[in-house]
């Protein structure tokens, strides 16, 4: 595993997987809030907070779609990693198609920015990073608190009138945020970087069931939540766009494609095609990450050339109750 310790970077901090041979993700280490509180450290403000992520990144993909739905795109700025990653992390190459410099710091790898907020950090380097311009230190880089906060601490800044947390809906959404994340968000990569054949086989098939029981819900409603866009679809999203792409191969997620769900494939396009939503994705940056970075995986680090799924093809679940806020027209 390659980490921060004591505040040096190291390429032999220990393996991903536990002596069972299973996937074990580890605990992010900021976790600080932006409250809507005049007595909180970090108050919302527009300019002051900026976003370090990576397109390919499924996680740090989550907040960008949040961004975009709450239209908080001018009031905290981005800036984007390459997605190909090696033994040194996370890297700034302004010069490929669609990375950045690091505007913040001219920062060369993620990490520094890591160091800059604690120069004896110890852990991993991860985005998404949601850091503080004003205090001069990172907020949060937890993927699902940070998606709370641009939802929820930011509605006097948000150009869009959205709420992916409505009250009445709040408790169902935070369990199926739970409810999805091990089998469905997490399972993924439990089944891709498997060690034994037990741990895959337990992760494929909770993998598997999960899709299922999600294909079932979404017969007759909408959205997982019920007739509202929510976080919950967010979470999903982010996974199921890279499913059919990346994890169905690269994985061996394979027992069945998304395209192949009565359900889950036209809720998927379903939520590409509301507005804002498609202009987050970046399926070149997603492949390339994937059948590059993961030699262990995919050693030849060939980026397969299809297939290519159609998210734009019509989605006929208007025909169900509930839709997308009125400030998130479908695309036409």
């Amino acid at each position: 595993m390659n980490m921060l310790v004591d505040g040096e970077w190291r390429t032999d901090a220990g393996a991903y997987t536990n002596e069972d041979g299973e996937f074990e993700r580890q605990e992010t280490s900021f976790r600080d809030f932006v409250e809507d509180d005049p007595d909180a450290r970090f108050q919302p403000e527009a300019g002051r907070y900026h976003l370090y992520v990576s397109y390919a990144c499924p996680w740090a993909h989550r907040t960008l779609v949040t961004r975009a739905l709450k239209g908080l795109e001018e009031a905290i700025s981005v800036d984007v990693v390459d997605p190909y990653r090696d033994e040194d992390g996370w890297q700034f190459t302004p010069e490929k198609e669609g990375c950045t410099e690091d505007t913040i710091h001219g920062s060369d790898y993620l990490r520094e920015v890591y160091q800059q907020a604690d120069p004896e950090m110890t852990g991993r380097v991860t985005v998404p990073v949601l850091w503080d311009k004003a205090e001069e230190t990172i907020v949060n880089n937890e993927s699902a608190e940070i998606m709370r906060m641009l939802d929820t601490a930011f509605g006097d800044i948000a150009t869009q009138d959205v709420d992916l947390y409505p009250e009445g809906y709040q408790d169902d959404v935070d369990h199926i945020i739970d409810d999805i994340y091990g089998p469905i968000n997490n399972g993924v990569y439990r089944t891709g970087f498997a060690n034994s054949q037990e741990a895959y086989d337990e992760a494929v098939h909770e993998l598997f069931d999960a899709l299922d029981h999600w294909d079932d819900v979404l017969d007759d409603q909408r959205y997982l939540a019920g007739d509202r866009l929510t976080e919950a679809d967010v979470a999903m999203f982010t996974t199921l766009v890279r499913f059919d792409e990346v994890y169905h191969t690269h994985f061996m997620c394979n027992h069945q494609l998304i395209r192949e769900y009565d359900n889950l494939w036209p809720y998927l396009r379903d939520l590409y095609q509301t507005q804002g939503v498609a202009d987050t994705v970046d399926m070149d940056h997603i492949k390339e990450h994937y059948y590059t970075t993961h030699p262990d995986v995919s050693p030849k680090r060939i980026v397969p050339m299809g297939p290519d799924p159609d998210f734009t093809q019509p989605h006929e679940r208007n025909e169900l109750p509930g839709g997308p806020p009125e400030d998130l027209l479908p695309l036409a």
